[in-house]
């Protein structure tokens, strides 16, 4: 991976003072959009990327804040001069989704009704409505089309329903860990999540204070979230059955290390991340399908014209591999421009945040087809 940085990097504002008409028939507005850019925008406007977040991601994918920042944006390695998302060739845009609190309108934004936070009183939103808004920020900067659309787990249904709904507005989609509707597994792990949750006398029917969040029962929530990021391979490499060196062996409150590492992710998460949001987000993930609103899947895939470029684990447990087989099996049966590829991975649904090794010399061959297509649109020669 080339060693190079986007460097300094801002996140940016923009408001909509408009009602967004959401699946729910609910309306949303005016809307907050965080978002960051990076590299140049061509002077076709035919070199953007948009890459979209997972569950709890923001709209800070590459670079730092600030020099001292401990670490870089969630996708660093992946975005940059000469990297797989080359900002020397294209334009990349992340923005962070409605109903999260990393920015953009969400549960803990004011009512502009009741000039109170949200809270429960914010609808419940659906990928398609992330997706709306997103459409809301590429037309604000100016963009007709987007190359691709890219990202993983809840990213990955971001693109998909780019590729269905607003077909030509993007060249290429790639769905990375993805799914094409969530599994009564998947639905059942945030339901554990869920009660954790609303069993934290803090959490007080989400009109909880914000310096006093239901800590408790979000860090046993995302610890459930965090066994589900992982495989049995990976947890046996990390932890095996190592003991804490601090513990006794025989001390009833002793832990292993696994132990510890789910104790230190759910705490750590508490502190910058909402409850409400959590749980909008899991509620957005559990009703995703995209068939919602047609007769069947293949109706809805029938609309998928763009090439699109899939992966899918071997250890992923969470969005397993025959879930994304089902949806390439449909778009090729309607004999649609689809590249699937099974990526051997130890690490569980992180895999393509792990070893993005394994795939993106594949996207950077999928990305230069489409700059290649978009160049020659410009020039009349395809």
């Amino acid at each position: 991976m080339v060693n190079t940085s986007v460097g300094i990097v801002t996140t940016e504002y923009v408001e909509f003072d408009l009602e967004l008409q959401l699946e729910s028939g609910r309306l949303l507005g005016p809307i907050t959009l965080a978002y960051e850019t990076y590299g140049t925008l061509n002077r076709d406007r035919s070199n953007a990327i948009l890459v979209t977040h997972a569950w709890t991601g923001d709209a800070h994918a590459a670079g730092r804040h600030h020099p001292d920042d401990r670490k870089p944006g969630w996708w660093d390695d992946m975005i940059g001069p000469g990297k797989v998302l080359d900002t020397d060739r294209y334009f990349i845009v992340c923005s962070n989704v409605i109903g999260s609190c990393k920015g953009s309108t969400g549960p803990a934004s004011i009512n502009p009704r009741t000039g109170k936070p949200y809270n429960l009183g914010f609808p419940v939103i659906m990928v398609r409505d992330m997706v709306r808004a997103q459409v809301l920020l590429v037309d604000h900067l100016g963009i007709d089309r987007l190359l691709a659309v890219i990202g993983g787990s809840m990213g990955a249904m971001q693109a998909i329903e780019w590729g269905i709904h607003f077909p030509e507005r993007v060249r290429g989609i790639v769905p990375i860990a993805g799914c094409g509707r969530t599994s009564p597994m998947a639905i059942a792990l945030n339901a554990v999540a869920r009660q954790a949750i609303f069993n934290d006398p803090l959490w007080k029917k989400g009109n909880y204070k914000p310096e006093h969040p239901p800590a408790d029962g979000l860090a046993l929530a995302r610890a459930i979230g965090h066994i589900s990021f992982l495989s049995d391979r990976s947890m046996q490499l990390k932890f095996g059955r190592r003991f804490s060196a601090r513990d006794g062996l025989f001390d009833f409150f002793g832990r292993f290390e696994v132990e510890n590492y789910l104790a230190y992710n759910g705490s750590s998460f508490v502190d910058r991340f909402d409850t409400n949001s959590f749980l909008y987000l899991a509620k957005a993930l559990d009703l995703y399908d995209l068939a919602w609103g047609f007769e069947s899947r293949e109706e809805a895939l029938e609309r998928l014209d763009c090439p699109s470029l899939w992966f899918a684990f071997t250890s992923d447990w969470l969005y397993p591999p025959y879930l994304t087989e089902e949806v390439i099996a449909i778009l090729q049966k309607l004999g649609k421009p689809v590249e699937y590829h099974l990526i051997a991975s130890d690490y569980g649904h992180d895999s393509f945040l792990v070893e993005p090794e394994k795939f993106t010399p594949k996207v950077v061959d999928f990305l230069e087809r489409r700059l290649a297509e978009a160049e020659k649109a410009v020039t009349g020669d395809g």
